[in-house]
């Protein structure tokens, strides 16, 4: 763990340079334990894949006593160290294909797999959330089987509608809000990742999960006119 100062209201936590679920895991531990010691001066902590950036006011807090805090926290973890069992899993619903995944078909070339075969793999895994950023809500998701890994569109779309489902890479992930991307879009929820008039504007929390879940085009409707109305709330299971 190495601790280094990032302008003059902000330090940052590094803990590798890796991305791997057991580092992310003590970024989070270590996030969960000062939100535990509420220690008074911090202002905002945001996590990475590998570090945790504690913004702080220094009329309160001076960079070395809050070094020292978080060494200390670091060495005693305290409750912090259950973090990992509470496992928190977002069912997302998905509707796959069509016009709400365009690019679903022409994933077939490109991995050898058919439609049915690529659906099954992308709903069957449980996704970190390593970090968030690009856009608001927008999810930094591990752990997807390579098998349905594709290359980005060669001329990226101007504006990718809010809810697709893509992949880019190696790499898995929810378009938030209307964006460019350039992503091959396999899906599309009807969940809203980020609601700026919402109680909560982000859905979803580093340190999470997420799995897809296959529904069909009139399940997906239902869904999104619910989403309109209001009262329908993602699915958590818990493990």
């Amino acid at each position: 763990m190495k601790i280094y100062p990032v302008g003059d209201m902000a330090l940052s936590v590094d803990f590798g340079n890796v991305i791997s679920e057991k580092v992310n895991e003590e970024v989070m531990q270590l996030e969960h334990t000062l939100q535990e010691e509420k220690i008074p001066g911090i202002l905002e902590m945001l996590p990475s894949y590998r570090a945790l950036l504690v913004r702080y006011d220094p009329a309160q807090l001076s960079y070395a006593l809050l070094s020292e805090k978080i060494g200390k926290a670091q060495g005693e973890k305290g409750s912090g160290e259950n973090h990992s069992s509470r496992k928190i899993i977002r069912l997302i619903p998905c509707c796959y294909g069509g016009k709400y995944g365009e690019d679903l078909k022409g994933m077939e070339a490109l991995t050898g797999l058919s439609e049915k075969e690529i659906i099954e793999i992308h709903s069957g895994t449980d996704y970190k959330i390593y970090m968030l950023g690009f856009l608001p809500g927008f999810v930094y998701l591990g752990g997807m089987d390579e098998r349905i890994a594709a290359p980005r569109l060669d001329v990226p779309r101007v504006v990718i509608p809010a809810g697709s489902v893509g992949i880019g890479g190696k790499q898995t992930g929810v378009y938030p809000i209307a964006s460019p991307g350039g992503w091959r879009l396999i899906g599309s929820t009807p969940v809203r990742f980020y609601n700026p008039s919402a109680e909560k504007p982000i859905l979803c929390s580093a340190g999470e999960y997420i799995r897809f879940v296959p529904v069909s085009e009139s399940s997906y409707e239902k869904i999104a006119a619910d989403v309109a109305a209001g009262p329908y709330r993602a699915e958590i299971a818990n493990s």
